[in-house]
């Protein structure tokens, strides 16, 4: 039964893709040349010209600019940010889609309505919403003066920002990966004996570590790119809490453009491996969702 499934699912796809193919040629033609053409002016031209003007001045310069104890000082900062921010999303993130993937229970729609919540709303607003919050003149500011307690124009404070507008992306990813999977085999495991860490780790994770990945891969250049609410929260202190995206705006509000656009060139190269990686990611995940909706087809069939 389950192979004439699989025969039937590939005949159909193999009849979509023929009738695909039958359309006009100068219309594939057309469609492929718009697509090409958004990519070489969104992606391809603009960081031929961030890399173009980064070397400008010459291999020295580029490397002096990032050298420079100030840009050494955002560098470390900005990885540091992301050491933080991402492991915890990471935890967040399977506790969420754990919960919602695996368990029904009230408020639930609720939840996964607030884990988008970071991607209606400005990152601008966001890192306001923290200033009224722990600033000074805040809700919570006369207690954190009282106690030495400093999270705005602070590390502390560019990391929560950097917690709240990156902590959709792992659970994004994550939750419909795990509803498509179901829980027969963790159930399964359960009866075997099996406790929930021996579970989580022999059962699901394989399960979902492509997911996971992807999400953790969106997560860190999100944390290490991310410009608006850490705008807002950082003050921009030089060599206290400028991240590198902030540093690139400096240097490029003093004209500094050779060495802005050097240190913009690490963002650029992160975003090229980003890239390189989501792809990868992505096409694993595709395979895994594919092989989960044959299943589910098949019990039904079955």
């Amino acid at each position: 039964m389950k192979t004439k499934l699989s025969f039937q699912i590939s005949k159909a796809t193999t009849a979509k893709r023929s009738k695909a193919s039958e359309d006009p040629l100068w219309v594939r033609f057309l469609l492929i040349t718009i697509a090409l053409g958004f990519l070489a002016a969104f992606l391809i031209l603009p960081l031929t010209i961030v890399f173009k003007e980064a070397f400008q001045n010459g291999v020295r310069a580029y490397f002096n600019a990032i050298r420079d104890p100030m840009a050494l000082s955002a560098i470390r900062l900005t990885l540091l940010t992301a050491a933080i921010a991402v492991p915890l999303n990471l935890i967040f993130g399977v506790a969420a889609a754990w919960a919602i993937g695996y368990f029904k229970f009230s408020g639930r729609n609720l939840l996964t309505t607030l884990i988008d919540l970071p991607f209606t709303i400005s990152p601008v607003v966001s890192g306001l919403i923290f200033v009224l919050l722990f600033g000074r003149r805040g809700w919570l500011g006369p207690f954190l003066d009282e106690h030495g307690i400093k999270i705005i124009f602070a590390v502390p404070g560019i990391v929560i920002a950097t917690l709240f507008v990156t902590f959709p992306f792992v659970a994004r990813e994550l939750i419909p990966l795990m509803q498509s999977k179901g829980t027969e085999e963790e159930e399964a495991a359960r009866v075997l004996g099996a406790g929930g860490w021996r579970t989580f780790w022999k059962i699901t994770l394989p399960n979902i570590k492509w997911g996971l990945l992807y999400g953790v891969t969106l997560c860190s250049a999100r944390a290490i790119g991310e410009f608006g609410a850490v705008s807002v929260v950082s003050g921009h202190i030089r060599g206290a809490t400028n991240t590198v995206p902030l540093h690139v705006e400096i240097l490029y509000n003093e004209y500094n453009l050779s060495a802005a656009f050097a240190v913009a060139s690490l963002l650029a190269l992160l975003a090229i491996v980003t890239l390189i990686f989501k792809s990868l990611f992505g096409r694993k995940i595709s395979i895994v969702r594919t092989t989960s909706s044959i299943a589910v087809d098949e019990k039904g069939i079955l």
